[in-house]
């Protein structure tokens, strides 16, 4: 029984080049053990390429019919698959520079404890932080603001890992078969009101990605159109982004990965197209390169293989959508 076809680590995705396992990391963070468990799992049972998703959770693909058991099996022993009930609703992103991982584990724990969620949809998501605000979550926090829809709904939490909860239980009961709460009519005020409380001065939501390069300590460094070498970065601890990006520490080996903000490969990025999906009428990534090292334009910019223009990332972004008879440019 599956609430929709979105993929999990163990209930793949068959795609046109074997297996498609999404292995969901609420607010981005691996450690070096976590990191190099899924590194293994990409050379080992995969095609050797690490995906990063515009939710920041990590893909491996080309795996063998049965192999989704083995990569359970050894998600599970490093703790990354922490409920097999609710597995694909453990979408949590969290700004990537702030101190928010503790935050965010406990409310992926306590999303866990309530049976009833484990049927909410797999493209439901719960924001936490100021630079994710406006990455159109369901239920997300910045500070003791509650968002709702993407949007400040006007009220401040004491226990926001509560009042997260408890807008996902409600939106649970009253969402029929919407996928997410935006689809719901009346959905924002019906929870507002269910959960009440004091209001406060409004909040603004926006996009606030975070650019390659040095940060304090860390080096924030981009991932070329989203796939990594799995053989790079053993033993790295690293933070995954929403926008195909990693926080790793200062001094890591960064080679193959984009540092430079000025690079052109910074901002762009593309769903997989041919040959890995059936539907996509292109080689995108292909098409991509050449149009980066044409430098025909700079990031952000997105390649789609169909007009279900999958992995696109928010924000204003420049699209390149394959019609079958080249691509159409959406701005």
């Amino acid at each position: 029984m599956r609430p929709d076809a979105c993929p999990g680590a163990i209930d793949v995705h068959l795609a046109a080049d074997g297996g498609l396992a999404r292995i969901r990391v609420p607010g981005g963070t691996l450690d070096a053990r976590r990191f190099d468990a899924v590194r293994l799992a990409a050379l080992e049972l995969g095609d050797g390429w690490i995906e990063l998703t515009s939710r920041a959770n990590l893909q491996v693909r080309g795996l063998p019919p049965g192999a989704e058991h083995e990569l359970g099996a050894r998600l599970a022993e490093v703790g990354l698959l922490p409920s097999r009930t609710h597995e694909r609703m453990r979408n949590i992103v969290a700004a990537p520079l702030e101190d928010n991982q503790a935050l965010v584990d406990e409310i992926d724990r306590a999303l866990c404890a309530v049976p009833g969620l484990a049927q909410l949809p797999g493209r439901f998501l719960v924001t936490v932080g100021e630079a994710v605000a406006g990455l159109g979550g369901d239920v997300g926090l910045v500070g003791d603001a509650l968002l709702l829809a993407g949007r400040d709904c006007g009220l401040r939490v004491t226990d926001p890992v509560a009042a997260v909860v408890a807008a996902a239980e409600r939106f649970q009961e009253i969402r029929g078969t919407a996928w997410r709460l935006s689809e719901v009519d009346g959905g924002v005020a019906d929870i507002t009101d269910a959960i009440g409380g004091r209001r406060g001065e409004p909040v603004d939501t926006a996009v606030i990605p975070v650019a390659p390069g040095p940060v304090g300590d860390r080096v924030v460094a981009g991932v070329p159109l989203g796939r990594l070498d799995a053989r790079l970065l053993a033993g790295t601890p690293v933070r995954v982004t929403p926008w195909r990006s990693l926080v790793l520490p200062a001094g890591a080996d960064t080679t193959g990965l984009i540092t430079d903000p000025a690079s052109p490969w910074h901002g762009v990025s593309a769903c997989t197209g041919r040959p890995g999906c059936a539907k996509s009428l292109a080689d995108v990534r292909a098409d991509a390169a050449r149009w980066v090292a044409a430098r025909q334009g700079s990031g952000p910019a997105h390649w789609s293989g169909c007009a279900r223009r999958c992995g696109r990332p928010a924000g204003q972004v420049v699209e390149f959508v394959a019609t079958g008879d080249g691509y159409e440019e959406i701005r």
